[in-house]
């Protein structure tokens, strides 16, 4: 059963925003501060200006693959099932580990608002919010992004208003020196922060339930982005100038502190209660997020498939999301710290996997690679986040990168064990690999998928393309036909629907073919090609009764869709082949 397409651009923009306002915000910055000094609002506006080239790649990759699983489906989609199960490992705990230190951020801020908490009550009452977030989104992705819409309305006049409060009271002596522990403590900082807008590319991993993903995705994404961006400055700004920095220094409530100077009577109660709401919002986007990631690599076979299944009643993958809380709620009762530095290790390592993955997609040529949004500046802006992002990991430290690293080994070891003998799957990649070499070292089913998708993505087969395969060119040939005289046959009966020379459509097909094979599975073919001229665009479908070689050593073909089209009709020539691969895999086909 399909997904349901629940979500528009501000379900997308506050389960981005949701992600990211937590933890990063309300506990990380007086740990900066020790680190960098006053001007620890510039780690954060670097961190965000780093975040750029993954953001603008996810964007492009989840316009074109608007796939449950984000990180997972566009690393394994384009440097395939191997590559595919570390992204979908790293990408699973570091969303769990972060939505569980989200949790652990409730019950300490419960301990700070009833002091008379004891840890193991803190955890707790972290744990039944793990319970209440998991039944949220049992019962739907709208019901969860609906609470989404309310906790960061609240979340954000809250914020806005310690911002304009704090404007008029800070004191500019607090600022000086500005970086006292120089200009690499900035990085040190930035490499941090980093994680604390890793939520925003969350959305990546509910596309599938999105509604008109060309549009909301990079939208809300983009929007959600520059707000926190803002957000996590003027902030950080604000609290530096009105709290003492012995007193802000290693402080874990920042912002509550921030809050209590603003308003000594309510502010430290207002702002603890923003902070708690942060972490609901980034608790209740984590689960509905991580969740999604079991489910598509259940779907590709890398785990089992009752991870795959969704709820006819719901329309919800409600194993993937009980296992997900389990792996959360057992996590609450360890010791985080090591795992949340691990997580911002694998959450860097993804984005640098993301950047890859759109470089394979771009660079292989696919022809059903069709994006809605595409990022700028390419490849520049992408081998400049690729360095950037080596340095960020180098800064963490050696033994983040260890932990992560065991984490990976044993998503590997279970690749060996278990999945390894279920998945065989093309990648971009393996097209990549197939353009250099100009030979076909696999099938055509990265393409066919994304065709699928493609078709998915635009609404499916219209009234267009009904009229098209209803008034279409049919051939029967009896007996056997070789594939010269069967594309002479074609070139003549399209010559004159399209007002083109035969010789020239004879051409055009001849040299798609040797470019590489049409065939999409035993016994179908595909040919399309691309005119000269505008508005152009006409389907001939053949039936071979004994079969036509295109390859030496293939299957006769049978069956042939041809497509052809003028540039003018790229889109719906992709939309056109989407619908005739679907055509092809009714089981009543044949």
């Amino acid at each position: 059963m399909p997904l349901k397409k629940d979500l528009g651009f501000l379900d997308i923009f506050c389960i981005g925003t949701g992600a990211m306002i937590s933890s990063g915000l309300f506990v990380l910055p007086g740990i900066l501060y020790a680190l960098v000094g006053p001007g620890v609002f510039l780690g954060y506006l670097l961190a965000a200006v780093l975040l750029l080239p993954a953001l603008v790649s996810k964007a492009e990759l989840a316009t074109a693959l608007p796939k449950t699983g984000g990180d997972y489906f566009f690393v394994d989609r384009s440097l395939g099932p191997t590559f595919g199960m570390l992204a979908g490992v790293a990408a699973w705990a570091s969303l769990a580990l972060k939505t569980a230190f989200a949790l652990l951020g409730l019950g300490a801020f419960a301990r700070l608002l009833w002091p008379g908490l004891s840890l193991l009550e803190a955890r707790l009452v972290a744990l039944g919010f793990c319970v209440l977030f998991t039944l949220v989104n049992l019962w739907g992705a709208k019901h969860a992004g609906r609470l989404q819409i309310g906790l960061v309305a609240v979340l954000l006049v809250l914020l806005c208003g310690y911002v304009v409060a704090g404007m008029g009271k800070i004191e500019a002596s607090r600022y000086t020196p500005l970086l006292p522990h120089g200009v690499n403590a900035v990085m040190v900082g930035a490499a941090m922060a980093f994680v604390s807008f890793g939520g925003l590319t969350k959305v990546a991993s509910v596309a599938e339930e999105v509604k008109d993903p060309g549009r909301n995705l990079p939208l809300g994404m983009f929007v959600s982005g520059a707000v926190v961006a803002v957000a996590y400055v003027a902030v950080t700004l604000v609290t530096v100038g009105v709290v003492p920095g012995d007193v802000l220094s290693g402080s874990l409530t920042p912002i509550s502190l921030g809050g209590e100077a603003l308003w000594p009577k309510v502010g430290l109660v207002a702002m603890s209660a923003a902070a708690i709401l942060a972490f609901v919002s980034t608790a209740n986007a984590g689960i509905l997020a991580a969740s999604r990631t079991p489910m598509a690599m259940s779907r590709d076979g890398l785990l089992p498939g009752f991870f795959g299944r969704v709820g006819e009643r719901r329309g919800t993958p409600h194993y993937a999301i009980l296992f997900t809380a389990a792996f959360i709620g057992a996590s609450l009762f360890m010791d985080l710290a090591l795992f949340i530095k691990s997580a911002s290790a694998m959450k860097i390592l993804l984005f640098g996997f993301s950047i890859v993955a759109l470089i394979l997609l771009r660079e292989s040529r696919v022809a059903t690679y069709q994006p809605k949004f595409r990022s700028p500046l390419y490849p520049w802006l992408h081998a400049a986040g690729i360095v950037a992002y080596v340095f960020l990991l180098i800064e963490l430290g050696s033994l983040p990168l260890l932990v992560a690293g065991g984490i990976l080994g044993t998503g590997m070891v279970w690749y060996a064990l278990y999945a390894k003998t279920r998945v065989a799957r093309e990648s971009a990649l393996a097209h990549l690999a197939q353009r250099i070499a100009s030979r076909t070292l696999g099938g055509h089913d990265l393409e066919a998928e994304l065709a699928q998708i493609v078709r998915t993505r635009d609404g499916g087969v219209d009234d267009r393309f009904d009229r098209l395969v209803r008034d279409c060119v049919i051939l029967d040939l009896e007996g056997a036909v070789s594939r010269d005289d069967l594309f002479r046959s074609v070139a003549e009966k399209l010559a004159w629907r399209l007002d083109l020379p035969p010789a020239e459509i004879l051409r055009l097909l001849e040299e798609r073919e040797e470019l590489s094979s049409t065939v999409i599975r035993p016994g179908l073919a595909i040919p399309h090609i691309v005119v000269e001229g505008t508005g152009r665009f006409d389907v001939l479908l053949a039936r071979i009764r004994e079969g036509t070689p295109f390859t030496p050593d293939a299957e006769p073909v049978r069956t042939v869709f041809v497509l052809i089209g003028s540039k003018d009709e790229r889109n719906y020539h992709l939309r056109a082949l989407a619908a005739v691969a679907e055509i092809a895999q009714d089981s009543h086909f044949d």
